[in-house]
C-alpha cells in the first residue's frame, strides 16, 4: 500500500490544542465494523456500548518528563533531548542537532543533572549515561518537561491530564492517549455493570510516533518498544477467548501488545520484551474484537493499524464525517469506538 492512501484533509483548527474540562465529556465516534454506520455520542455513554463479560485491557505505562534541553559543555552549544528508554542510568535519547553529539559529548541539564554520550545510533539516537544527584525519576521530575507532541503549540498547565488516571509505570516518551477519556467514576460504572478491567504495560516511543517518510507503507522502519503482560492478565484473557467473550483494546499500544503476544505465542502469556509489529491493512487480528481509539494524524501507523481492523475506505470515511462535524482530532481529542455490533 503507498503513503497516499492514508492522507485525508484536517482542518488546523480541528488539532486539539487542550483537553476538554471533564475528561469524559469529550465526543465518542460510534463506528460499527459490520455495517459502517456511525453514531455520535459522548464518552461517557461508552458504558452502553459495553456488555457483562467484556473483558477492557488497557495500557498502564505513565509518561515522564523526558523533554530536556541542556548545553554543551564543551561549547554551550543548546541542545534538546527527548528520552526514549531508561535502562538504569542508561537512556536511549532523540536528538536535536544529533550530528553535532559525537561519542564522548558531555551535555549539562541542570546542577543536578549531566549525560555523556556512549553511543550513536542512526535516525538522531543517541545513547547517554546519565550522571546525578539523589534519585533519578525525581531529578528528571525536577528537570524535564511532559513531552507533547509538537503540533500542540498551548502549554500544558496540568502535567496531570497529559497522563491516564490509571497510569502508573513510568517509561513512556508520549501519551497512549485512548484512556485519556476515562474517569476514576466511569471505570467504577463499567466494573459493576460485569466488565473485566486488565492492565498491560507498553512504554511509548518512536514505535509509536515515528511518521512514515517510505512511499511504499511496507518500507516504513519500526522502532521498538519494551511491554510486559503479567500472568494474572495472560490468564484471565485466556478464559475471556475460550468463553467467547469480547477483547476490546483501550488503543493502539494496548493492541500492539496483545497482536505481539499473541502472535508469538498462539495464546497470552506472562511475558515482557521488545516490540516492532506494524499491523497495516491487509491484516488478521487474533486478539481483540474491538477497540477505542482516538484520532490519528495522517499518513501514520496508528491510522493504518485501525484501517487494518474494519477497513481503509469505512475509516476515511469515517473520519471525513468526523471533519465534517467538528470533532477534534489527536492527542487532546475526541475518541472512536470500533465495535462489531
Amino acid at each position: 500500500m503507498k503513503l497516499s492512501d492514508f492522507d485525508f484533509y484536517l482542518p488546523e483548527e480541528l488539532i486539539a490544542q487542550h483537553p476538554v474540562e471533564h475528561r469524559d465529556e469529550s465526543r465518542l465516534l460510534v463506528l460499527h465494523k459490520n455495517t459502517g454506520e456511525i453514531e455520535h455520542k459522548h464518552f461517557y455513554d461508552i458504558i452502553d456500548y459495553l456488555r457483562p463479560g467484556d473483558v477492557l485491557v488497557r495500557n498502564n505505562s505513565k509518561v515522564i518528563p523526558a523533554r530536556l534541553y541542556g548545553t554543551k559543555k564543551d561549547t554551550g552549544a543548546k541542545v534538546e533531548v527527548l528520552i526514549l528508554k531508561i535502562n538504569g542510568d542508561v537512556c536511549e535519547c532523540l536528538c536535536g542537532n544529533a550530528k553535532a553529539i559525537k561519542t564522548g559529548t558531555v551535555i549539562v541539564f541542570s546542577d543536578k543533572l549531566y549525560g555523556e554520550c556512549i553511543e550513536r545510533k542512526e535516525e538522531g539516537i543517541r545513547v547517554f549515561q546519565m550522571h546525578y544527584e539523589g534519585i533519578f525519576l525525581e531529578v528528571l521530575n525536577e528537570t524535564g518537561l511532559m513531552p507533547t507532541p509538537p503540533y500542540i503549540h498551548e502549554k500544558l498547565t496540568d502535567n496531570d491530564r497529559y497522563n491516564n488516571v490509571y497510569a502508573k509505570i513510568n517509561g513512556s516518551a508520549a501519551c497512549p492517549t485512548a484512556g485519556l477519556h476515562f474517569t476514576e467514576e466511569l471505570l467504577d460504572k463499567i466494573r459493576n455493570k460485569g466488565i473485566e478491567i486488565l492492565d498491560v504495560t507498553l512504554h511509548v516511543g518512536l514505535g509509536t510516533f515515528k511518521p512514515v517518510k517510505e512511499d511504499n507503507v511496507e518500507d516504513h522502519h519500526m522502532h521498538s518498544e519494551f511491554y510486559t503482560m503479567s500472568k494474572e492478565t495472560a490468564d484471565r484473557l485466556n478464559l475471556a477467548k475460550k468463553e467467547g467473550r469480547r477483547i476490546i483494546a483501550i488503543g493502539t499500544t494496548s493492541t500492539r501488545t496483545l497482536e505481539t503476544i499473541i502472535t508469538k505465542y498462539g495464546e497470552f502469556r506472562e511475558c515482557s520484551g521488545e516490540t516492532d509489529i506494524f499491523i497495516y491493512p491487509p491484516y488478521t487480528f487474533k486478539s481483540i474484537d474491538c477497540q477505542i481509539t482516538n484520532f490519528h494524524l495522517p499518513k501514520s501507523t496508528l491510522i493504518m493499524m485501525i484501517a487494518a481492523e474494519c477497513s481503509r475506505e469505512m475509516i476515511l470515511h469515517a473520519y471525513e464525517v468526523a471533519v465534517k462535524e467538528g470533532y477534534r482530532f489527536f492527542s487532546f481529542g475526541d475518541s472512536m469506538f470500533l465495535t462489531n455490533e
